[in-house]
Order: C-alpha cells, then sequence, then structure tokens
C-alpha cells in the first residue's frame, strides 16, 4: 500500500493532519502529525501535501538499525532510538518530524486515517488489500 497526494484537490483545510495525529498519538494536536499540508502564496488555493513515499533512506541512515520495514511501511521501534535525529536528517522529502514532548521522532506508519478523512480525495490509497 501507499499513499499519493492529488495536490489539486487540496483545499488546506487540515483535516489529515487531525486525523493523523488522533489515529497516532490520540491527539487533536496537527503538529504531531506525519504529513505536511503547505500553502504555496500568494496564489490563492494552491497548497502542496508533503507525504512520506516509505523511501526507507530514514532506514539506511538509522545508526542503531532501529528503523525496519513492516507491512510497506518503515517503524520506528521506540526501544531501540536513542533520539539522535540522524534520520529526520536524511529524509529526502522533509516528512519526519520532532516534536518535543515525543520521545521519538514522528514518521508516517500507513495508517491511512488522512486518506480516509480527506473529503476532497487530495490523499489516496493505492495498492495493498
Amino acid at each position: 500500500m501507499e499513499l499519493r497526494a492529488v495536490h489539486e484537490r487540496c483545499s488546506g483545510c487540515r483535516a489529515c493532519e487531525l486525523a493523523c495525529a488522533l489515529a497516532n498519538f490520540r491527539e487533536m494536536n496537527p503538529a504531531k502529525s506525519a504529513l505536511g499540508i503547505e500553502g504555496r502564496f500568494p496564489a490563492p488555493g494552491d497548497y502542496r501535501i508533503l507525504l512520506c513515499d516509505q523511501c526507507g533512506a530514514c532506514a539506511e541512515a538509522c545508526p542503531e538499525d532501529a528503523i525496519t520495514l513492516e507491512n510497506d511501511a518503515y517503524l520506528i521501534e521506540p526501544d531501540l532510538c536513542t533520539g539522535c535525529l540522524t534520520c529526520v536528517d536524511a529524509c529526502p522529502h522533509g516528512v519526519m518530524y520532532v516534536h518535543p514532548s515525543a520521545e521519538i521522532p514522528i514518521k508516517c506508519t500507513l495508517c491511512g486515517a488522512c486518506a480516509e478523512i480527506c473529503p476532497r480525495e487530495a490523499i489516496v490509497v493505492e495498492g495493498g488489500a
């Protein structure tokens, strides 16, 4: 399974960010979302959805081997992660995040909550079962 962004459909409502944070942290806190919405101003209504494509650059960079591939998603093993943030620096898409209240970096788990909630189908799930 993978997530695909259809940027032209995005209205910038950020419901996807809230759904992600709620699904992964049980918090209504968009700062804990594993995706981002970027307004491309001054053009009104022009947004870019920043998604993890599960490329594995984070896993390759991790000195502790704390990021492993499970069911098409690279996941961080909290017990192995030392919080060095090498993975965040290695992410070529800038979609691994650090939040002060999180002990480990935040990255997409391919849960699909963002696609499920998007009212304009700007994030879609492809492949998988």
